[in-house]
């Protein structure tokens, strides 16, 4: 059957991707963020999954104010970097993998949850942002991401949004829908966005970095206490933005020990860095036991 090996969780601040592809990764503002994920990018090589399921939030790409899912799957067999107003981003296009992709949102739907099915969109800096965190810089023409990528987009732009239960209920969904599927692979989860900030109001640039690292603890040590915290706290601590989070823990109530006695997974790396355009990033690897 296949299996999830590990969760990843990062930001995806588009600034960071900006940064990469315009050669600015080693001046002195950028340099101590991307040695944090110098750890992360021999891992991936060390631990290639075969699939990386992917949550992440569309920036006004894929969906407008005028249709909003608040859970969409891509089912398609490839994705192009989104013109996000600047031009796509020079990064290679994102292979899925439609098979598992549909197996997962039947088993998903037969779980009593909605999902959206996109059979066709382009994915933005929420998704290939974390892509090249984990991976470096790719060539778009001879470049290609190490796996398939399933997208899996969440409402966290117009309220209401999903509750940190309902996120972490939806990971253990698609953890028993990944289990279930017959092929032997090796999947990988993703949770992005955060950590906190907010870019507009009288509360621009807010970074809480007390907040951040203990939502680090209990996202480790207490998923399921964590679900629990309401938006409003959120958006108080962490900022407008900062609901983002939510959608970590997606990623972590797939992991093995949400509804288990199995261990807690194994901390493989550990990073929290401010600032990088005015947000607070995150950054952490759980492996299952």
């Amino acid at each position: 059957m296949a299996r999830i090996t590990a969760s990843v969780y990062t930001s995806h601040v588009p600034a960071i991707g900006a940064a990469m592809d315009l050669g600015k990764t080693q001046e002195p503002y950028w340099q101590p963020l991307f040695k944090g994920y110098d750890f992360s990018r021999q891992w991936m090589k060390d631990n290639k999954p075969d699939v990386i399921f992917l949550v992440y939030n569309d920036h006004a790409t894929a969906f407008s104010l005028d249709c909003i899912p608040t859970f969409a799957i891509g089912t398609a067999a490839e994705y192009q970097p989104a013109d996000e107003g600047w031009g796509p981003r020079p990064v290679p296009r994102v292979v899925g993998h439609p098979e598992l992709a549909s197996h997962i949102a039947q088993s998903v739907i037969q779980q009593d949850f909605d999902l959206t099915l996109v059979n066709r969109m382009d994915v933005d800096h929420g998704l290939t942002v974390p892509l090249s965190l984990m991976c470096g810089e790719q060539d778009p023409k001879t470049g290609a991401w190490p796996c398939p990528v399933i997208p899996f987009a969440v409402n966290v732009v117009q309220y209401p949004v999903p509750s940190g239960q309902r996120c972490v209920n939806l990971g253990r969904a698609i953890r028993k829908a990944v289990e279930s599927y017959d092929e032997d692979l090796n999947v990988h989860i993703w949770g992005t966005g955060g950590m906190s900030h907010q870019l507009q109001g009288a509360r621009a640039g807010l970074i809480n970095k007390e907040w951040d690292n203990r939502f680090l603890d209990l996202l480790i040590e207490n998923p399921s206490g964590l679900a629990q915290m309401p938006h409003i706290d959120y958006v108080r601590e962490a900022g407008s933005e900062g609901i983002e989070l939510v959608m970590w823990l997606i990623a972590r109530g797939a992991m093995s020990d949400v509804d288990s006695p199995a261990p807690l997974p194994k901390v493989a790396h550990r990073f929290y860095h401010v600032p990088a355009s005015n947000t607070a990033v995150g950054h952490l690897i759980l492996e299952n036991q």
